[in-house]
């Protein structure tokens, strides 16, 4: 099992969740809806892009959010670091923005005549690091995020430099201004832990953005956490306990994305070219484990994980070009698969 899987897997009648994560239940639900409810203070509507985006950070994910321009993303980024008091910077990626920009550099400093180079960070040197507009970047621009992304370290004249903790990429990228663009490999895409899509406002949310952003008075981001909460609940999260028929359910899930796998729908061996891999089955997995953690459960269940489908598979499941001529998303086959899944018994 992957190294990012530690919890073993216990059996429907097995394991009891450790003391810690049933004594933290309650206060982790109260914070969280704290949060929530500072950050619709600033934020109107998009109440499930925060939901997605807080569950991400609970289970140590980054996250892609995809949307037209003018939706509130980067207000919103701004909005989550402000109020869980963690540290916030972005970067605008261009054409001609190169990796020294993200990760920093080596500077000459001749008043240390021992080492007259030292180590200029980065904007990248912080908790919640938002990606703005990813897909404009170049290629090898783009993969300068890949070692931080993973390994939470930037590595700059042979030597690694610790990013801080906890550490989070909020990428956005807009879907309909593709020309001159650098669409995002699938090794950098399997790095988020989810993809969210960012849709239009309603009516009432558009008079509400109205009254919210052209008055005399803005209100202010209010500050809810302390730094070090975010860090103890991401541990919190990996404790909440998956029980064989759960995980087993998600397996069947990954699965039946990939359509060289004989569980596959008709829908998917017609449309897909490329399913999910083992870290769309981790994503369900810690996914499931903190949306139990906010609704003050010790484990985690079926629902669960069909909470965060879309959001940890829609990326990673490529579709066809016939996909593309009968205009179905991925969404759609997620859609069949989440349907067509069978729980087990214990559902």
């Amino acid at each position: 099992m992957s190294q990012e899987l530690k919890t073993a897997v216990p059996d429907a009648d097995g394991q009891e969740p450790v003391a810690e994560v049933r004594e933290a239940l309650s206060e982790v639900t109260e914070r969280l809806r704290e949060v929530e409810q500072a950050i619709g203070a600033v934020i109107v509507g998009q109440e499930e892009v925060v939901h997605q985006v807080l569950m991400a950070m609970l289970a140590g994910g980054h996250v892609l959010l995809e949307g037209v321009p003018g939706l509130g993303k980067t207000a919103l980024v701004r909005a989550v670091g402000g109020v869980t008091g963690l540290t916030f910077r972005r970067i605008q990626f261009t054409p001609d923005l190169m990796p020294a920009d993200i990760t920093g550099t080596q500077v000459y400093d001749g008043k240390n005549t021992a080492d007259p180079f030292r180590f200029a960070a980065g904007p990248i040197f912080a908790n919640i690091v938002l990606a703005d507009e990813i897909n404009r970047a170049t290629p090898k621009t783009q993969s300068a995020l890949l070692e931080a992304m993973q390994e939470c370290t930037v590595t700059v004249g042979g030597t690694g430099h610790p990013l801080p903790e906890p550490f989070f990429v909020l990428a956005t990228q807009n879907p309909l201004e593709m020309e001159g663009t650098y669409p995002l490999p699938e090794a950098q895409l399997d790095r988020f832990l989810f993809k969210v899509n960012v849709d239009f406002p309603t009516a009432d949310e558009l008079l509400a953005i109205g009254a919210l952003t052209t008055g005399a008075r803005i209100p202010a981001i209010r500050t809810v956490l302390e730094p070090g909460e975010m860090l103890r609940w991401q541990l919190l999260t990996r404790q909440v306990v998956v029980v064989r028929d759960v995980m087993e359910y998600a397996v069947q899930l990954v699965l039946a994305t990939r359509p060289e796998d004989l569980s596959a729908s008709p829908m998917v061996r017609r449309f897909v070219r490329y399913g999910s891999g083992p870290r769309g089955l981790q994503a369900l997995l810690l996914g499931a484990r903190a949306e139990a953690l906010r609704a003050g459960r010790p484990s985690a269940g079926y629902e669960d994980v069909r909470q965060v489908a879309l959001g940890a598979l829609r990326h990673r499941v490529m579709l066809n070009f016939e996909a593309a001529a009968e205009g179905v998303s991925p969404d759609a086959v997620l859609g069949e698969i989440i349907r067509e899944a069978t729980p087990g018994p214990t559902d």
